[in-house]
């Protein structure tokens, strides 16, 4: 999701989470967390917290565009894409081409993410949590996710 170049979120939505910290690892993907919320401070409250966040803190920290109420995202989507297939594929292209050379981190940061995430994956830590994480549902349940904290909350009880 932050790898995509426009995320509109429904504005009261209940959830935005961040889920691999708590494992004992931060996935690849969450590197892009610092750039995609803007600042150091707010990315670690993001991986480190692990926590469940609103469309509108979920704009807020650059995770998306913007929110938008239930009754407008359908229209503003619509009336977005439309204006822009409007426009020249070129020039398009170009532009996020020149956005994409300033604004994601290089091959070598990536890699050093990649690598960091399958180191975390043999941590003994790291294994136990995520076999602990597995045994109630993980990947398998399809409401696991929808009771991450209280499931999160038994998994730090010791």
């Amino acid at each position: 999701m932050l790898a995509c170049e426009c995320v509109l979120r429904r504005a009261r939505t209940r959830r935005w989470a961040n889920r691999k910290s708590e494992s004992g690892c931060i996935r690849r993907r969450r590197y892009r967390a610092p750039p995609a919320s803007g600042r150091p401070r707010r990315a670690l409250e993001i991986v480190l917290g692990a926590n469940d966040f609103d469309g509108d803190t979920a704009a807020q920290y650059g995770y998306v565009n913007r929110a938008l109420p239930d009754d407008e995202l359908d229209g503003f989507v619509d009336a977005l894409a439309r204006r822009i297939s409007t426009f020249d594929g070129r020039a398009i292209a170009a532009a996020k081409r020149l956005i994409n050379q300033v604004s994601l981190p290089s091959a070598t940061n990536l890699l050093s993410a990649l690598n960091s995430f399958q180191t975390a994956l043999t941590w003994p830590e790291t294994l136990q949590r995520v076999e602990a994480l597995l045994k109630q549902g993980l990947q398998q349940d399809r409401n696991f996710e929808r009771q991450w904290p209280a499931m999160l909350d038994s998994l730090l009880e010791k």
